[in-house]
């Protein structure tokens, strides 16, 4: 069977097909997580960070962070730390 076999509820194995992309937006990859510094932890596992467009509040409840990390920020949810504080 190969990685991208899928047993139906018959089980029976059938061969998955690969996400199609078309035009220029691949709807499965398209998304990307931008790498943010944090000002400050505010309130309810939020922060505001610096992007380019000016301060923003994200949710940080799935990292440890601190304020002068820098998080990677995917749909408003700190999804990782790439580099602590000094």
């Amino acid at each position: 069977m190969t990685p991208d076999a899928v047993i139906p509820p018959a089980g029976r194995p059938s061969t998955a097909m690969a996400a199609d992309c078309h035009g220029d937006v691949c709807i499965t990859c398209s998304d990307v997580a931008v790498a943010v510094r944090i000002r400050e932890l505010v309130a309810g596992r939020l922060a505001v960070v610096d992007t380019d467009s000016g301060p923003e509040e994200v949710s940080v409840a799935l990292v440890d962070a601190a304020a002068g990390d820098v998080v990677l920020v995917h749909a408003k949810e700190a999804i990782a730390v790439v580099e602590k504080a000094q």
